[in-house]
């Protein structure tokens, strides 16, 4: 019986000793589970900023041709608006002049459809109808 009992205890104890093991291994592989998560998250973290390098310069790239066509536009703009000023300057007066020679010039006729004595061009009486 003392040798059973002595059998027993040796199994109890391979029994605890094979827990231990079986729990240090978890914790061995939590540990690498862990590690391999922040290693991928690491490399991941450097894929994204690459990509995001990447995507800045065609970005730039892009506005740049971009800009490029703005500061055209921009100076035609200005080309056209500085003949348009000339242009004002050049006829300013001239107009004004005609301008005010129609206003103040002023010549009294007879409107083409107003009618003598309700037949155009007969003499007498005026009618306005």
């Amino acid at each position: 019986m003392a040798s059973q009992s002595q059998g027993i205890q040796q199994l109890l104890q391979a029994e605890k000793r094979a827990a231990e093991k079986v729990a240090e291994a978890r914790k061995r592989k939590n540990r690498r589970l862990k590690q391999a998560k922040e290693e991928a998250q690491a490399e991941i973290e450097q894929y994204r900023l690459q990509r995001e390098k990447e995507f800045k310069a065609k970005e730039a790239a892009a506005l740049g041709s971009h800009g490029s066509c703005t500061t055209e536009v921009e100076k035609e703009t200005q080309e056209k608006m500085s003949v348009i000023q000339q242009n004002f300057q050049r006829n300013r007066e001239v107009v004004l002049s005609q301008l005010l020679s129609l206003v103040c010039d002023i010549k009294p006729e007879i409107h083409v459809n107003y009618r003598i004595n309700g037949s155009p061009g007969a003499g007498g009486e005026l009618d306005q109808g």
